[in-house]
């Protein structure tokens, strides 16, 4: 059982951590944070154990009448991993300590590549991840494209690829700190950086990519062109797609019309927060014509990357060596069929 250490308990972190507790080859040694407000307050209801991150953070915890164990330095000196879920570019500073403490780690999307030297995506490149002391899991939009790319490169179908990305504004629980109201606003370079980010995993993709903020949060959106290298029929299409447990076929014409709608199936399945761990993919609205593939989809910005980061754990830690076994155990603990 490897002790996992989760620094941030914020949308990704709370993510990781509850998903951390439903495997059976891992253990959650602790959260680490700086805030003492309601979220906090959650894994706390949790029974998880919390560190402060700082002195001046456990002062504030303390006086907020939250127990903890220790500081973030107590927690590393008890643990096999850490997977650090803090704000953009404070992974980068922490991970100083972590190399110090002789600690792997893992860190998000957000922060560059050449923090770890080596970007994550489980249907990839889990075996050049194995043993390692660090590695980044890339973000919930590379993760995508990584899923969906690499479903037709496998099946010998990709040639190149082209897409357009419609990006959430913020976060939903932070709608009313910032965002979008009104506009639309494109991203000044193309190619926008998830392309180039996936070519981090992925060097051989041929992936030129362009996106812009719209003023919604529930999910980012988006649509692909595809130069296949041969005519194939959309059959054989949606049968490389399906090599990929996750990529989930959704149907316009079964009323997944739109991405709140999407949302509110996987409430209605019963997942936590609603979460989408898969990449919705319209099955209906997927086109072939001649040597030419179009077709669409929905990320929950959310969620997607949990199970990867799961998987990341296994492959640092050693503790499967093989990316099929890994994957398959993570769907299944998170209801991904």
């Amino acid at each position: 059982m490897k002790k996992i250490a989760v620094i941030g308990y914020g949308v990704i972190g709370k993510r990781v951590a509850d998903a951390i507790n439903l495997q059976d080859d891992m253990k959650l040694a602790g959260v680490c944070d700086v805030i003492s407000d309601w979220r906090i307050q959650n894994a706390v209801r949790k029974g998880f154990a919390i560190y402060a991150a700082t002195s001046e953070s456990e002062i504030t915890m303390k006086a907020a009448g939250i127990s903890i164990k220790g500081d973030m330095m107590v927690l590393l000196d008890n643990v096999d991993i850490v997977v650090d879920c803090t704000p953009k570019n404070i992974a980068a500073k922490n991970v100083e300590i972590y190399k110090t403490k002789g600690i792997k780690f893992i860190v998000q999307g957000g922060e560059k590549h050449a923090t770890t030297g080596h970007s994550f995506s489980a249907e990839s490149n889990y075996d050049t991840a194995l043993n390692l002391d660090a590695t980044r899991v890339v973000s919930c939009n590379t993760t995508s494209i990584l899923r969906t790319l690499g479903a037709l490169k496998r099946a010998g179908l990709l040639d190149y690829a082209r897409g357009t990305l419609l990006r959430r504004a913020t976060d939903p629980w932070e709608s009313h700190l910032g965002g979008i109201m009104n506009t639309m606003v494109p991203e000044k370079d193309i190619p926008s950086h998830q392309g180039p980010d996936a070519q981090s995993v992925d060097p051989d993709l041929d992936v030129i990519t362009s996106a812009v903020k719209v003023p919604e949060t529930l999910s980012h959106m988006h649509y692909w062109n595809v130069k296949l290298n041969k005519k194939v029929s959309k059959e054989e299409v949606l049968e490389a797609f399906k090599t990929s447990t996750r990529i989930k076929m959704i149907r316009y014409d079964q009323g997944l019309v739109s991405n709140n709608t999407i949302k509110e199936m996987f409430l209605d399945m019963g997942r936590p927060w609603g979460d989408m761990y898969e990449v919705a993919l319209w099955e209906d609205m997927l086109k072939v014509v001649g040597d030419e593939l179009f077709y669409a989809y929905v990320v929950d910005n959310q969620a997607i990357v949990i199970p990867e980061t799961i998987d990341a754990i296994r492959a640092l830690t050693g503790i499967e060596s093989v990316a099929e076994k890994s994957i398959a155990k993570t769907n299944k603990s998170l209801g991904i069929n």
